[in-house]
Protein backbone atom coordinates (compact mmCIF):
# COMPACT_ATOMS: atom_id res chain seq x y z
CA UNK A 1 0.00 0.00 0.00
CA UNK A 2 1.63 3.75 -1.02
CA UNK A 3 0.95 5.72 1.88
CA UNK A 4 -0.40 9.25 0.72
CA UNK A 5 1.08 11.99 2.78
CA UNK A 6 -0.08 14.53 1.13
CA UNK A 7 -3.29 13.59 1.72
CA UNK A 8 -2.87 12.79 5.47
CA UNK A 9 -1.16 16.57 5.62
CA UNK A 10 -4.30 17.87 3.76
CA UNK A 11 -7.19 16.31 6.07
CA UNK A 12 -5.33 16.67 9.50
CA UNK A 13 -8.45 18.54 11.66
CA UNK A 14 -6.29 21.01 13.08
CA UNK A 15 -3.81 23.78 12.14
CA UNK A 16 -0.16 22.34 11.01
CA UNK A 17 2.66 24.49 9.81
CA UNK A 18 6.60 23.19 9.06
CA UNK A 19 9.03 25.97 10.46
CA UNK A 20 12.60 25.68 8.34
CA UNK A 21 15.41 28.17 9.56
CA UNK A 22 14.92 31.01 11.15
CA UNK A 23 11.32 30.06 11.78
CA UNK A 24 9.66 30.73 8.92
CA UNK A 25 6.78 28.87 7.02
CA UNK A 26 7.86 26.32 4.35
CA UNK A 27 4.37 24.84 4.34
CA UNK A 28 0.87 24.79 6.32
CA UNK A 29 -2.31 22.42 5.77
CA UNK A 30 -5.61 24.16 5.10
CA UNK A 31 -6.81 24.15 8.93
CA UNK A 32 -3.81 26.28 9.47
CA UNK A 33 -4.97 28.44 6.61
CA UNK A 34 -8.29 28.84 8.02
CA UNK A 35 -7.13 29.85 11.12
CA UNK A 36 -4.78 32.06 10.22
CA UNK A 37 -6.97 33.57 7.65
CA UNK A 38 -4.41 33.61 4.99
CA UNK A 39 -3.23 30.94 1.97
CA UNK A 40 -0.57 29.08 1.77
CA UNK A 41 1.46 31.26 -0.95
CA UNK A 42 1.01 34.29 1.50
CA UNK A 43 2.76 32.10 4.45
CA UNK A 44 5.34 30.82 3.14
CA UNK A 45 8.10 32.60 3.98
CA UNK A 46 6.90 34.54 7.00
CA UNK A 47 7.94 34.36 10.48
CA UNK A 48 6.17 32.73 13.11
CA UNK A 49 6.73 35.26 15.40
CA UNK A 50 5.47 37.77 13.13
CA UNK A 51 2.53 35.77 12.54
CA UNK A 52 1.44 34.85 16.12
CA UNK A 53 3.27 37.72 17.93
CA UNK A 54 6.72 38.30 19.43
CA UNK A 55 6.54 37.29 22.91
CA UNK A 56 3.53 35.12 22.20
CA UNK A 57 3.26 31.47 23.73
CA UNK A 58 3.64 30.45 19.78
CA UNK A 59 6.95 32.05 20.00
CA UNK A 60 7.87 31.30 23.57
CA UNK A 61 6.80 27.33 22.60
CA UNK A 62 9.06 27.38 19.47
CA UNK A 63 12.27 29.09 21.01
CA UNK A 64 12.01 26.78 24.41
CA UNK A 65 12.43 23.67 21.40
CA UNK A 66 15.05 24.77 19.63
CA UNK A 67 16.76 25.61 22.60
CA UNK A 68 15.80 21.93 24.20
CA UNK A 69 16.35 20.28 20.72
CA UNK A 70 13.09 18.19 21.13
CA UNK A 71 9.79 17.98 21.42
CA UNK A 72 7.79 20.53 23.68
CA UNK A 73 4.04 21.06 24.83
CA UNK A 74 2.28 24.33 26.07
CA UNK A 75 -1.49 23.51 27.20
CA UNK A 76 -3.74 25.93 27.27
CA UNK A 77 -2.05 28.66 25.26
CA UNK A 78 -3.98 31.78 24.22
CA UNK A 79 -3.31 32.46 20.31
CA UNK A 80 -3.88 35.70 19.32
CA UNK A 81 -4.85 36.50 15.77
CA UNK A 82 -6.51 40.17 15.39
CA UNK A 83 -8.93 41.14 14.79
CA UNK A 84 -10.47 37.58 15.85
CA UNK A 85 -10.75 37.35 19.66
CA UNK A 86 -7.62 34.98 21.48
CA UNK A 87 -8.21 30.95 21.22
CA UNK A 88 -7.32 28.97 24.02
CA UNK A 89 -5.31 25.72 22.20
CA UNK A 90 -2.78 22.91 23.22
CA UNK A 91 0.68 24.10 21.25
CA UNK A 92 3.30 21.30 19.82
CA UNK A 93 6.62 21.87 19.07
CA UNK A 94 8.85 19.29 17.99
CA UNK A 95 11.61 18.03 14.86
CA UNK A 96 10.90 16.96 11.67
CA UNK A 97 13.81 15.07 11.47
CA UNK A 98 17.15 14.82 14.15
CA UNK A 99 19.58 16.01 11.70
CA UNK A 100 17.63 18.87 10.56
CA UNK A 101 16.44 22.22 11.52
CA UNK A 102 12.82 22.13 10.83
CA UNK A 103 9.88 21.81 13.26
CA UNK A 104 6.71 20.86 12.88
CA UNK A 105 3.92 23.23 14.63
CA UNK A 106 0.83 21.92 15.71
CA UNK A 107 -2.00 23.91 17.25
CA UNK A 108 -4.82 22.02 18.83
CA UNK A 109 -8.18 24.67 19.24
CA UNK A 110 -10.41 24.50 22.13
CA UNK A 111 -12.12 21.45 20.86
CA UNK A 112 -9.39 19.27 21.56
CA UNK A 113 -8.07 21.10 24.76
CA UNK A 114 -10.93 20.57 26.66
CA UNK A 115 -9.79 17.42 28.19
CA UNK A 116 -6.50 19.30 29.17
CA UNK A 117 -8.43 22.27 30.26
CA UNK A 118 -9.66 19.97 33.00
CA UNK A 119 -7.13 18.99 34.68
CA UNK A 120 -5.99 22.52 34.93
CA UNK A 121 -9.17 23.96 36.80
CA UNK A 122 -7.12 22.98 39.73
CA UNK A 123 -5.42 26.45 39.77
CA UNK A 124 -8.48 28.39 40.77
CA UNK A 125 -10.74 25.98 42.40
CA UNK A 126 -7.76 25.51 44.91
CA UNK A 127 -7.51 28.77 45.75
CA UNK A 128 -11.07 29.37 46.15
CA UNK A 129 -11.52 26.42 48.33
CA UNK A 130 -8.67 27.18 50.16
CA UNK A 131 -10.05 30.54 51.12
CA UNK A 132 -13.47 28.90 51.75
CA UNK A 133 -11.76 26.26 54.16
CA UNK A 134 -10.39 28.89 56.34
CA UNK A 135 -13.54 30.61 56.51
CA UNK A 136 -15.39 27.32 57.04
CA UNK A 137 -12.72 26.15 60.07
CA UNK A 138 -13.30 29.92 61.60
CA UNK A 139 -16.79 30.12 61.23
CA UNK A 140 -18.59 26.74 62.14
CA UNK A 141 -16.21 25.01 63.96
CA UNK A 142 -17.03 26.78 67.39
CA UNK A 143 -21.11 26.88 66.87
CA UNK A 144 -20.98 23.17 66.33
CA UNK A 145 -19.19 22.80 69.30
CA UNK A 146 -21.99 24.55 70.87
CA UNK A 147 -24.36 22.63 69.18
CA UNK A 148 -22.75 19.43 69.93
CA UNK A 149 -22.35 19.82 73.62
CA UNK A 150 -25.75 20.96 74.27
CA UNK A 151 -26.93 17.90 72.13
CA UNK A 152 -25.34 15.99 74.66
CA UNK A 153 -26.75 17.68 77.71
CA UNK A 154 -30.04 16.91 76.47
CA UNK A 155 -29.82 13.22 75.71
CA UNK A 156 -28.70 13.01 79.41
CA UNK A 157 -32.13 13.86 80.20
CA UNK A 158 -34.74 12.80 77.32
CA UNK A 159 -35.52 9.22 76.46
CA UNK A 160 -37.62 7.61 73.58
CA UNK A 161 -37.92 9.25 70.51
CA UNK A 162 -36.31 12.73 71.82
CA UNK A 163 -32.84 10.54 72.43
CA UNK A 164 -33.06 9.37 68.81
CA UNK A 165 -33.25 12.83 67.48
CA UNK A 166 -30.35 14.35 69.93
CA UNK A 167 -28.87 11.17 68.32
CA UNK A 168 -29.37 12.26 64.94
CA UNK A 169 -28.27 16.00 65.89
CA UNK A 170 -25.11 14.64 66.99
CA UNK A 171 -24.63 12.53 63.82
CA UNK A 172 -24.95 15.31 61.80
CA UNK A 173 -22.98 17.22 63.57
CA UNK A 174 -19.92 14.68 62.79
CA UNK A 175 -20.77 14.65 59.26
CA UNK A 176 -20.16 18.35 58.72
CA UNK A 177 -17.20 17.89 60.77
CA UNK A 178 -15.83 15.62 58.32
CA UNK A 179 -16.74 17.28 55.33
CA UNK A 180 -14.96 20.86 56.78
CA UNK A 181 -12.00 18.15 57.39
CA UNK A 182 -12.06 17.41 53.81
CA UNK A 183 -12.35 20.64 52.39
CA UNK A 184 -9.09 21.69 54.81
CA UNK A 185 -6.82 19.57 52.59
CA UNK A 186 -7.09 22.15 50.17
CA UNK A 187 -5.51 25.10 52.54
CA UNK A 188 -2.66 23.11 52.91
CA UNK A 189 0.10 24.86 51.29
CA UNK A 190 3.25 23.16 52.45
CA UNK A 191 6.09 22.66 49.65
CA UNK A 192 5.68 18.95 48.51
CA UNK A 193 8.90 16.87 49.75
CA UNK A 194 9.59 14.85 46.59
CA UNK A 195 11.02 11.29 46.96
CA UNK A 196 11.48 8.15 44.46
CA UNK A 197 8.71 6.44 44.66
CA UNK A 198 8.27 3.01 43.21
CA UNK A 199 4.82 3.49 41.22
CA UNK A 200 3.05 -0.06 40.92
CA UNK A 201 3.89 -0.47 44.71
CA UNK A 202 1.69 2.24 45.26
CA UNK A 203 -0.98 0.83 42.73
CA UNK A 204 -0.64 -2.11 44.19
CA UNK A 205 -1.58 -1.14 48.16
CA UNK A 206 -4.66 0.95 46.49
CA UNK A 207 -5.86 -1.94 44.89
CA UNK A 208 -5.72 -4.30 47.70
CA UNK A 209 -7.33 -1.62 50.27
CA UNK A 210 -9.84 -0.96 47.10
CA UNK A 211 -10.87 -4.85 47.30
CA UNK A 212 -11.60 -5.51 51.01
CA UNK A 213 -13.31 -2.86 50.99
CA UNK A 214 -15.55 -0.46 48.27
CA UNK A 215 -14.62 -2.96 45.63
CA UNK A 216 -15.50 -6.02 46.69
CA UNK A 217 -16.97 -7.81 44.02
CA UNK A 218 -15.54 -6.03 41.37
CA UNK A 219 -12.55 -7.70 38.77
CA UNK A 220 -9.06 -5.92 39.09
CA UNK A 221 -6.54 -6.22 36.11
CA UNK A 222 -2.82 -4.60 36.01
CA UNK A 223 -1.52 -4.31 33.20
CA UNK A 224 2.28 -2.67 34.38
CA UNK A 225 4.69 -1.79 32.32
CA UNK A 226 7.66 -4.14 34.26
CA UNK A 227 10.44 -1.34 33.11
CA UNK A 228 8.83 1.76 34.44
CA UNK A 229 11.48 4.02 36.52
CA UNK A 230 10.81 5.41 39.98
CA UNK A 231 8.21 8.45 40.10
CA UNK A 232 8.84 11.55 41.94
CA UNK A 233 6.87 12.63 44.45
CA UNK A 234 5.19 11.49 47.85
CA UNK A 235 4.21 7.85 47.97
CA UNK A 236 1.05 8.65 50.96
CA UNK A 237 -0.08 11.72 48.80
CA UNK A 238 -0.57 9.17 45.19
CA UNK A 239 -1.74 6.23 47.25
CA UNK A 240 -4.47 9.02 48.52
CA UNK A 241 -5.26 10.13 44.31
CA UNK A 242 -5.13 6.61 43.49
CA UNK A 243 -7.71 5.50 46.06
CA UNK A 244 -9.94 8.53 45.11
CA UNK A 245 -9.80 7.18 41.12
CA UNK A 246 -10.51 3.64 42.25
CA UNK A 247 -13.47 4.82 44.50
CA UNK A 248 -14.92 6.35 41.78
CA UNK A 249 -14.50 3.82 39.40
CA UNK A 250 -16.21 1.09 41.32
CA UNK A 251 -18.97 3.19 42.17
CA UNK A 252 -19.96 3.45 38.73
CA UNK A 253 -19.83 -0.03 37.29
CA UNK A 254 -22.93 -2.47 37.95
CA UNK A 255 -22.25 -4.69 40.83
CA UNK A 256 -20.72 -8.05 39.79
CA UNK A 257 -19.93 -7.27 36.28
CA UNK A 258 -17.49 -4.28 37.30
CA UNK A 259 -13.91 -4.65 35.52
CA UNK A 260 -11.30 -1.74 36.76
CA UNK A 261 -7.40 -1.68 34.53
CA UNK A 262 -4.99 -0.52 36.14
CA UNK A 263 -2.48 0.19 32.93
CA UNK A 264 1.06 2.05 33.51
CA UNK A 265 3.12 3.07 30.23
CA UNK A 266 6.42 4.92 29.55
CA UNK A 267 5.76 7.82 27.11
CA UNK A 268 8.73 9.20 26.55
CA UNK A 269 7.19 12.48 24.32
CA UNK A 270 5.24 14.28 26.84
CA UNK A 271 6.16 17.33 28.00
CA UNK A 272 4.48 19.94 29.76
CA UNK A 273 4.91 23.61 29.36
CA UNK A 274 2.41 25.85 31.53
CA UNK A 275 2.48 29.77 31.29
CA UNK A 276 6.12 29.94 30.00
CA UNK A 277 7.32 28.17 32.84
CA UNK A 278 10.44 25.59 32.31
CA UNK A 279 9.44 22.38 30.28
CA UNK A 280 8.64 19.05 32.41
CA UNK A 281 8.95 15.82 31.31
CA UNK A 282 5.86 13.68 32.10
CA UNK A 283 6.85 10.04 30.98
CA UNK A 284 5.00 7.94 33.27
CA UNK A 285 1.45 7.15 32.71
CA UNK A 286 -1.02 5.80 34.92
CA UNK A 287 -4.76 4.78 33.12
CA UNK A 288 -7.46 3.70 35.41
CA UNK A 289 -10.10 2.48 33.31
CA UNK A 290 -13.52 0.91 34.06
CA UNK A 291 -16.54 -0.13 32.05
CA UNK A 292 -19.25 1.65 34.10
CA UNK A 293 -21.51 4.14 33.11
CA UNK A 294 -19.65 7.56 32.01
CA UNK A 295 -19.53 10.97 33.02
CA UNK A 296 -22.75 13.18 32.00
CA UNK A 297 -21.34 14.99 28.62
CA UNK A 298 -22.48 18.18 30.56
CA UNK A 299 -20.68 17.39 33.23
CA UNK A 300 -17.48 16.23 32.35
CA UNK A 301 -15.93 19.78 31.38
CA UNK A 302 -16.20 20.57 35.02
CA UNK A 303 -15.41 16.98 36.99
CA UNK A 304 -12.61 18.97 38.78
CA UNK A 305 -13.79 21.97 39.88
CA UNK A 306 -14.99 21.68 43.67
CA UNK A 307 -18.63 20.55 44.53
CA UNK A 308 -19.07 18.90 41.49
CA UNK A 309 -20.66 15.24 41.34
CA UNK A 310 -23.16 13.47 39.56
CA UNK A 311 -23.72 11.65 42.98
CA UNK A 312 -26.97 11.82 44.86
CA UNK A 313 -24.41 11.26 48.39
CA UNK A 314 -21.35 12.89 46.76
CA UNK A 315 -19.51 15.83 48.20
CA UNK A 316 -17.79 16.59 45.06
CA UNK A 317 -14.33 17.16 46.45
CA UNK A 318 -12.23 13.73 45.48
CA UNK A 319 -11.31 14.98 42.43
CA UNK A 320 -10.90 18.48 42.85
CA UNK A 321 -8.40 16.84 45.41
CA UNK A 322 -6.70 14.35 43.14
CA UNK A 323 -6.05 17.61 40.90
CA UNK A 324 -4.42 19.42 43.29
CA UNK A 325 -1.95 17.18 44.60
CA UNK A 326 -0.77 15.49 41.29
CA UNK A 327 -0.47 19.51 40.51
CA UNK A 328 1.81 19.48 43.51
CA UNK A 329 4.19 16.81 41.91
CA UNK A 330 4.46 19.03 38.67
CA UNK A 331 2.15 16.35 36.71
CA UNK A 332 -1.30 16.40 35.03
CA UNK A 333 -4.25 14.69 35.36
CA UNK A 334 -7.44 14.03 32.62
CA UNK A 335 -10.45 12.35 31.92
CA UNK A 336 -12.03 10.61 28.79
CA UNK A 337 -15.44 9.04 29.18
CA UNK A 338 -18.33 7.79 27.30
CA UNK A 339 -20.56 5.07 28.47
CA UNK A 340 -19.63 1.74 29.05
CA UNK A 341 -15.65 3.13 29.37
CA UNK A 342 -13.84 5.93 31.47
CA UNK A 343 -10.77 6.81 31.80
CA UNK A 344 -8.54 8.82 34.09
CA UNK A 345 -4.77 9.36 33.16
CA UNK A 346 -2.51 10.48 35.30
CA UNK A 347 1.38 11.67 34.34
CA UNK A 348 3.94 12.17 36.60
CA UNK A 349 7.62 13.12 36.42
CA UNK A 350 10.55 10.75 36.86
CA UNK A 351 12.77 10.48 39.76
CA UNK A 352 16.65 12.46 39.09
CA UNK A 353 19.18 12.22 41.43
Amino acid sequence: MVVDFESIWANLPFPALVLGEDDRVVSTNPAAESLIGSSSRQLQGRRADRIFGEGSPVADTILQARQKCGSLMQYNAEVSLPPAPPLVCNLHVGPIRAAETGLLLLIQPAGVVQKMRQSLTHVGAARSVRAMAAMLAHELRNPLAGISGAAQLLALNVSGQDRELTELIEEEIRRIGTLIDRVEHFADDRPLVRGAINIHDVLERAVRSAQVGFGQGIAFHGEYDPSLPVAAGDADQLMQVFQNLLKNAAEAVTPGRGCIRIRTSYNSGVKVCVAGQDAERLPLQIEIIDNGRGIPEGMIGDIFAPFVTSKSNGTGLGLPLVSKIIAGHGGLVECDSEDGRTVFTVRLPVWQN
